[in-house]
């Protein structure tokens, strides 16, 4: 999880030779509180494609499933002190102080339109008129988030572009993508232009998804939407958008093709940290044929996937470890809850992490060792922030929508993953979410 000794914390700082992932080692870290919504990328053309009449069917993708989408929300607190599982906290919940921007309601947006030739074309002719162009993320970035815009801040770099990158408060990134080249182009939101003349938002789903960003992105004279996410609300005036994408990386290394821009190895690691976290190291049901065609490519551009997996997953401090045993020591199961299909859940309080000296971004794996549950179809951890905030996850094992529940709740996310951030109580929060989720979603 945490950087080895002498390892910079500040984004943009540079790492040893060893973080680079060249050497055979590599580090590891745990996982991403993020899965995927989709899947299938489409067979890779031999020659350009003709741009398709309206009545021709989307060319990119074919169908997924889904993924969580990481930094919707914030941490929990611990259980001990919380009423037993499905007693209501008495009282009014807490307000939150400045939240992060929450996704918005899939039911407020029409869907949005399959992604089309004409939508490249487009995205193509702004950036090679472009002489600087400005990247940003969504708050909070993982893995497909971070390592996408980095390799396409490289690839920019790579077609002479003056490129700038960028993420809302906090402007930190997370312990577990530290190794990911690129990041000494990765600027403080403040140093961004307030009006950038191109600007590319990338696995956001809303505008409010990019925090302090938000309003650079309103102002700029053009703005390109790369995302996979379902609940998308169709901003931008580029949408290089497809729910069925296994990640926002698939799309964004077809804009690199199309660009053309060689994948050399950083810009393919960026991506293959991106394509892996989404498809859960490429276990998820949006794991097609294409997908692994893809991570082939990668593989042949000189990344190293055993390094890249033990910096996501296999690693963690000894701390990580007993905060672990705490948090599955509370974990609660019932059985009544999803319509009869199960929940487990657990919380981790600041209070716990701080006595173990762990840090919040490295809370991420727990939510996988909790979903292993048989008698429970979904899974939830709580989590609090250093602002006293939960950021509660969640993940379905497919025959419960907990993106729906979850954009009921002021989230967002994908079928089987997706997070919201509230105040007050865990038990009382568990008790809106397990409402929510009393509406089944359709079985897969």
């Amino acid at each position: 999880m945490s950087g080895p000794e002498g390892r910079a914390d500040a984004p943009g700082a540079g790492w040893s030779e060893e973080c680079l992932l060249h050497d055979a080692d590599g580090h590891s870290a745990n996982g991403h509180d993020v899965i995927p919504r989709g899947g299938a990328l489409r067979a890779r053309p031999t020659t350009p494609a003709e741009p398709p009449t309206p009545a021709e069917p989307p060319t990119l993708t074919e169908s997924p499933t889904a993924a969580a989408q990481p930094g919707l929300v914030e941490p929990p607190a611990s259980a001990e002190s919380h009423a037993a599982a499905g007693s209501p906290v008495t009282g009014e919940p807490k307000a939150v102080t400045e939240p992060l921007p929450p996704v918005e309601a899939v039911e407020a947006v029409e869907a949005v339109d399959a992604l089309g030739e004409l939508e490249w074309e487009r995205a193509v002719e702004l950036i090679d008129a472009a002489d600087e162009v400005c990247l940003a993320c969504h708050v909070a970035p993982d893995g497909d988030a971070l390592g996408s815009m980095l390799a396409l801040a490289q690839a920019l770099r790579a077609m002479g572009k003056r490129c700038l990158a960028s993420f809302g408060e906090p402007f930190a990134v997370p312990a577990i993508l530290r190794f990911l080249p690129g990041q000494e182009m990765l600027v403080e939101p403040a140093r961004m232009p307030a009006a950038p003349e191109l600007m590319i938002s990338l696995d956001a789903a809303g505008q409010a998804r990019l925090g302090a960003l938000a309003g650079a992105a309103g102002r700029a004279g053009a703005l390109i939407v790369v995302d996979h996410h379902a609940s998308n609300t169709g901003f931008g005036g580029v949408r290089l958008v497809d729910p069925d994408a296994a990640a926002t990386a698939v799309l964004v290394e077809e804009l690199i093709r199309r660009l053309g821009v060689p994948l050399d190895r950083d810009i393919a690691q960026g991506l293959y940290a991106g394509l892996a976290s989404d498809t859960g190291s490429f276990k998820y049901p949006c794991t097609t044929p294409e997908v692994h065609d893809l991570a082939g490519r990668l593989l042949t551009a000189g990344v190293r996937p055993e390094a890249v997996s033990r910096e996501l997953w296999d690693r963690a401090p000894f701390g990580y470890l007993q905060v672990l045993a705490g948090a599955l020591a509370r974990a609660r199961l019932e059985r009544d809850a999803a319509d009869g299909r199960g929940l487990v859940w657990t919380t981790i309080a600041r209070s716990d992490r701080d006595a173990r000296d762990v840090d919040y971004d490295q809370l991420e794996g727990v939510i996988d060792q909790l979903r292993r549950t048989d008698e429970a179809e979904v899974a939830v951890v709580c989590k609090e922030n250093d602002r006293g905030e939960w950021y509660v996850s969640t993940r379905s094992k497919g025959s419960v929508d907990v993106g729906r529940a979850c954009v009921e709740l002021g989230g967002g996310g994908h079928r089987t993953a997706a997070a919201f951030t509230m105040g007050g109580e865990p038990a009382w929060i568990i008790d809106r979410l397990r409402a929510a989720l009393r509406v089944p979603g359709e079985l897969d």
